[in-house]
């Protein structure tokens, strides 16, 4: 059997799709109310982590931030003190390349096996079972994993050791803040100086300089409407995992700070939960819907 943890935006997909491919699948959530789709189609229910743990093969984790992962894999009823020696774990939560290694050494440690595996795609990837996984840690427990992740996903990258993973998708979310940032600010001076919207933005976006992931958020600016797909306070948190490993690194990372205090402001702005492409609202100084 399966075990799933966190049943966000994401988690819920994620899981979702496990089901729909046949596999058994028990579910644990902070909030009990977000695993009711997923009952209801069949999948189990844990009181605590430790009890999935104990009753789960491999437990797979998909969590805000690194806090909450250590606090429900260590904590107190915590998962890795019920998982069977040898049991796999595979957090696909965006976090910092250093804690994802500190979790290996606790799960080898207690006997158990590890791997990092976040992923690129938001909310309609994540439905579609379209995800892409960045996958850090050995080649033989990624192979035990191959059929779950291909329920969820389009591709899998293994990128080697252990915090690997991670590495790669903090650096992907620092281009996805940035490009969106500075397109936002763009067409903010565009409509500044007169130019229309709409037409700003076709053509910047069938230019040169604009990131494919761009065109994806269009509907949204040109409507100011901002549905989460993925929230604005987890890219600004992604970008805190950026500034904690340039740190460690001792790297100097002038323009991801500042990206990182832009998205603060716009969260102080009562904006932490609408999609991250609501940035343009922030820097254009326009009312949401």
């Amino acid at each position: 059997m399966i075990g799933f943890i966190g049943l966000g935006i994401m988690g819920s997909r994620m899981a979702s799709n496990l089901l729909d491919k046949g596999f058994d699948l028990i579910v644990y959530n902070r909030t009990r109310d977000k695993a009711n789709e997923l009952l209801e189609k069949g999948a189990k229910w844990a009181d605590s982590p430790k009890e999935l743990a104990q009753k789960a093969d491999i437990v797979f984790t998909m969590l805000a931030n690194p806090e909450i992962v250590e606090k429900l894999a260590t904590g107190e009823e915590g998962f890795l003190s019920g998982m069977r020696e040898g049991a796999l774990w595979v957090d696909s939560s965006t976090v910092n390349p250093s804690f994802s290694r500190k979790m290996a050494q606790e799960a080898f440690t207690r006997g158990l096996r590890f791997l990092d595996a976040p992923v690129t795609g938001s909310l309609k990837p994540a439905e579609l079972g379209e995800l892409v996984f960045l996958v850090g840690g050995n080649e033989e427990d990624l192979e035990e994993v191959k059929p779950y992740l291909n329920a969820m996903g389009k591709s899998i990258q293994h990128l080697g050791e252990n915090g690997k993973g991670s590495s790669m998708k903090i650096i992907i979310n620092l281009m996805l803040a940035q490009n969106m940032a500075v397109f936002s600010e763009a067409v903010s001076l565009g409509e500044a100086l007169g130019l229309e919207k709409e037409m700003v933005m076709e053509t910047i976006l069938n230019g040169p300089t604009a990131a494919p992931s761009l065109k994806l958020k269009k509907d949204k600016i040109l409507s100011n409407q901002f549905d989460p797909e993925f929230p604005l306070e987890h890219i600004q948190k992604d970008l805190q995992l950026v500034s904690i490993s340039a740190f460690e690194k001792n790297l100097a990372m002038p323009v991801a700070n500042v990206t990182k205090e832009v998205y603060a402001l716009a969260k102080q702005q009562g904006l932490s939960k609408k999609d991250f492409s609501a940035i343009y609202s922030f820097l254009s100084n326009s009312k949401t819907e």
